[in-house]
């Protein structure tokens, strides 16, 4: 006799039989029992989970006749009939199942439907279970639609589908739906132990639970790994053999981690990576039994209690309550969810085991502000402002201060100033401190608020070597301090601008007049505008011109051909030679100072308007920096 894969020889046969699904089996049982029966029935659920199980075994109860041929619709079926009989062995007349994947058209679908005028040969009903009924197409489901809703008395519908989602709403709405659920790892160890003890197969205990682990919620998925665990490991389950066969990792690889995690031993997690590397160990099973170890740590943390609770004959199990006192609830957290994410992480890198010492290395390098381990340099935006030492006076730098117009009113103050005055970042070590005087704000008291001004009752000596007088003036960095010219010439209108002035030269004349030429005719574009833009013609006889250039990108030389030819295209056949260097008179820097001729002139006529100074006066109007602009002529 051939041998039977366990997923098979243990199919349950009867709802006592059943793992982990009591809520269906229990709607089932009385449902059979008070003989209230739908004539529709949906079962959802993941692989393996006992969808098609169901549905036999409630084809059974429908259509079991007992031991003796006399019995009726029963929860328990007696197994022994010939219905029952024949319904295990797939060959029962009146129960059929269809495979939508392979059966998903519409043909299929009205070949089944047509059996439903026949009444039952052998059974007391008809039963069809579509398998995968997602997979089903639209006009399929159209074409079930009507029977669905009102099939004939003697006639049941079983639906089973790994993705409800997919399921038209009008085929769920007519059904009576049950959700299999994935089963617990306790559920599927305990019935994997039931099942090795029928078999006569000596197993560890560890062994089982990387198997019940391994099979994700699904009992099928943990037989068969079981049948293939007992010929991996000749006829017995080892742990060794069964964390072999299925690539998972040791756990004391992954509690050698987390310790060196808690201990922040950057060198323990590289090296425990590397004998990962060595072993050939999965580096995404890494992560995954690290999320399983840092959940159960986060539970301990959180309800101390439940240590007590927690498996005896788990081995690790001291270790990991150590280690859940050793780390920090906060950073377990942190961990867990890093794990969690970093197996996403994992197919980006080229090395895999790299991405995992990245992983595991983030922690170390954000660790919580509160972390005992955290470095001490780090500050947290709630602590306090340190005292600032006062500065020596050799230390200041110079202060330019606002001439007074009246000699008298430069009265020497007291050293001290106020609060604000101390608060004055200091200069960066790059650039040396400016000055720019505080304008003064109309206030209902003889002087800004932040300035200690000193009463005439109370006149101190003139300061004597090394006291410091106070000054109307706030220092500021130079980055702080910098504007741009035009911001400059808004602020004050008679404050020139500085920008580089051209060097008028004969050269120049000719230059410029030849490249404006060519740009309004568009011979020359992109670099090739740019190069002729921003050079300066130096020298030029009857065959060479040489041009020069402060930017070495634009000296290439497909871009000297192109101006060439453009110089060709003007009647000048020469050639060119650029040289890199300063550049005092080109296209580029006339325009700009004619642009910022304009500019100045528009500020002018806006400034010395009439209207425009009787708003200011008046009204307290201010002209917005930048928003005035030169139009062309």
């Amino acid at each position: 006799m051939s041998y039977v894969v366990l997923a098979r020889k243990y199919r349950p046969r009867r709802f006592t039989e059943m793992v982990g699904q009591q809520h269906v089996v229990q709607a089932l049982s009385n449902a059979l029992t008070t003989q209230r029966l739908h004539h529709a029935y949906l079962f959802t659920g993941t692989r393996g989970v006992g969808k098609t199980t169901v549905s036999r075994i409630l084809a059974k109860s429908l259509n079991c006749l007992g031991a003796d041929g006399q019995g009726g619709i029963t929860a328990e079926p007696c197994g022994v009939c010939q219905a029952c009989t024949d319904i295990d062995a797939g060959r029962f007349v009146d129960y059929t199942e269809l495979d939508a994947a392979s059966n998903r058209g519409v043909d299929e679908v009205q070949s089944l439907l047509e059996q439903a005028v026949y009444k039952p040969v052998q059974g007391r009903f008809k039963v069809f279970m579509i398998d995968e009924v997602h997979m089903l197409t639209g006009h399929a489901f159209n074409a079930m639609l009507k029977t669905l809703e009102e099939p004939p008395e003697y006639l049941k519908f079983v639906l089973a589908t790994t993705d409800p989602q997919k399921v038209p709403v009008t085929v769920l709405s007519r059904c009576l739906q049950f959700n299999l659920r994935p089963m617990a790892p306790e559920t599927v160890l305990e019935h994997l132990g039931q099942v090795l003890a029928a078999e006569n197969v000596p197993a560890e205990p560890q062994a089982l639970r990387l198997l019940s682990r391994a099979a994700r919620g699904s009992m099928r998925d943990a037989l068969s790994l079981t049948d293939q665990a007992i010929a991996f490991g000749g006829g017995q389950l080892q742990e060794a053999t069964v964390r072999q066969m299925l690539g998972a990792v040791d756990r004391s690889h992954v509690l050698r981690l987390i310790d060196g995690l808690a201990r922040g031993d950057g060198a323990a997690v590289v090296d425990t990576v590397d004998a990962l590397r060595v072993n050939g160990l999965n580096a995404a099973s890494t992560l995954e039994e690290m999320t399983s170890l840092l959940q159960r740590m986060a539970v301990l943390q959180a309800v101390p209690e439940r240590a007590a609770l927690e498996a005896s004959d788990d081995p690790d199990q001291p270790e990991i309550v150590r280690l859940a006192q050793a780390l920090p609830a906060d950073e377990t957290q942190l961990l867990y969810s890093l794990c969690l994410h970093g197996r996403a992480e994992l197919g980006l890198a080229p090395d895999e085991y790299a991405a995992l010492t990245m992983v595991l290395l983030r922690l170390l390098a954000f660790k919580p502000a509160g972390a005992a381990s955290a470095s001490p340099e780090k500050k947290t935006l709630k602590s306090g402002p340190e005292p600032v030492a006062a500065p020596a006076p050799v230390a200041r730098p110079p202060v330019v201060a606002a001439p007074s117009p009246n000699p008298a009113a430069q009265v020497p103050a007291s050293p001290a100033v106020s609060a604000p005055s101390a608060a004055v970042p200091a200069p960066r070590p790059a650039a040396a401190p400016v000055a720019r005087e505080v304008p003064e704000e109309p206030t209902d008291v003889d002087g800004p608020p932040w300035v200690d001004e000193p009463s005439e009752e109370a006149m101190p000596e003139p300061p004597g070597e090394g006291v410091q007088t106070s000054r109307r003036v706030v220092e500021i960095p130079v980055r702080e301090a910098s504007l741009s010219p035009r911001v400059e010439q808004m602020r004050d209108p008679s404050e020139p601008v500085r920008l580089p002035e051209p060097v008028i030269t004969p050269e120049g004349d000719f230059w410029f007049s030849l490249v404006q030429q060519m740009v309004k005719a568009e011979v020359v574009t992109a670099l090739v505008r740019e190069l002729a833009l921003q050079s300066q013609l130096v020298a030029r006889d009857a065959d060479q011109w040489l041009l020069r250039v402060e930017r070495e990108s634009l000296n290439q030389a497909s871009t000297r051909e192109r101006l060439s030819t453009a110089l060709q295209s003007q009647g000048h056949a020469v050639r060119l030679a650029v040289e890199i260097g300063p550049v005092s008179d080109s296209a580029s820097l006339r325009l700009a100072a004619e642009a910022n001729r304009r500019q100045r002139e528009a500020e002018r006529i806006i400034h010395d308007d009439p209207l425009v100074q009787a708003m200011m006066r008046d009204f307290g109007g201010r002209i917005v920096p930048g928003s005035l602009r030169a139009t062309e002529a």
